[in-house]
């Protein structure tokens, strides 16, 4: 009974979506693993007769094989495709997989922005509020240059060149290293520096800290955090945003436009090569998912 499903697939496969022949093997190794699991309940049920309780107990046992999160999502999908199939071709009403959940994958590294999106973020800033400007000045000098938080909240009027395009951050373990800094985040830091500072009553010790609070002391790593999250919140983005968000998106955006890797480490402050290295997994993970968007061979 199953040979001529999985014969009908393949056909389908190969007529309607034109793959390739490792990619057709690919997915029928996976419905092979769902007539496996049948067998192995001693029910080897019709594609009708499969529901959703089914498929999550076929998820439940290739977990139990020991395959990892992303080798099981690579069966959902082919079991997915198997479906559409069978829908398009009348052989099931309804298609079971559609409220299946994908396997939780492991997220080694944070959400990423996109540039629409940082951009999106800093429109949400109110700057009709003295600490608009600042705030403004913050996320540009943030994103421009790959700052963490902490180098954000102790930079220095001192340490800023920016006649020359450049600031000195002071970075962990009290290393230095000197990052360039964009126009937009220049505009926005003489701004703040000529309309927004001169207004504050500054606390004694903290005369040459750039980014002020109300009260004229250093600002907080919590208080950028709450207001990225704010400003996030209204531009409805749901991803989980941190201040290390800006600065990985600024890592990502230079590794995928291509920079090299030892000038990005170099920007970054990282004291091993292999820190900025997983910029270099990101990327791959980029050029995969524009291979499955873009290519044909790859669509499922």
């Amino acid at each position: 009974m199953w040979e001529s499903y999985k014969k009908g697939y393949k056909a389908w496969l190969q007529l309607e979506r034109s793959l390739s022949d490792n990619s057709i093997e690919a997915y029928l190794r996976d419905i092979d693993k769902l007539t496996e699991y049948l067998q192995s309940t001693g029910h080897l049920k019709a594609p009708d007769a499969i529901s959703l309780k089914d498929l999550q107990s076929f998820l439940q046992w290739i977990a139990g094989l020991g395959l990892n999160a992303s080798s099981q999502s690579r069966i959902l999908s082919g079991v997915r495709s198997f479906y559409k199939y069978c829908f398009i071709e009348q052989i099931v009403r309804q298609d079971p997989t559609t409220l299946l959940e994908s396997p939780k994958q492991k997220r080694a590294l944070p959400d990423v922005l996109s540039f629409e999106e940082i951009e999106a973020i800093i429109r949400q800033i109110d700057l009709s509020k003295p600490e608009g400007h600042r705030n403004r000045a913050i996320l540009e000098t943030m994103y421009s240059c790959g700052l963490r938080v902490s180098e954000v909240v102790n930079l220095r009027i001192s340490c800023l060149y920016l006649d020359i395009g450049f600031i000195r951050v002071i970075g962990k373990g009290d290393k230095e290293r000197l990052v360039p800094i964009g126009g937009d985040a220049i505009k926005e830091i003489n701004a703040y520096q000529q309309h927004v500072r001169p207004h504050i009553h500054i606390k004694t010790g903290h005369e040459d800290i750039l980014f002020l609070n109300r009260r004229g002391s250093r600002l907080s790593r919590v208080m950028i955090f709450l207001m990225l999250k704010d400003l996030a919140g209204k531009a409805g983005i749901t991803k989980n945003i941190s201040p290390h968000t800006f600065r990985h998106s600024f890592a990502t955006h230079l590794v995928e436009g291509g920079a090299d890797l030892r000038a990005v480490q170099e920007m970054l402050g990282h004291e091993s090569i292999t820190t900025t290295e997983i910029y270099t997994h990101l990327d791959r993970e980029y050029l995969r998912e524009t291979l499955h968007t873009f290519h044909p061979a790859f669509r499922h």
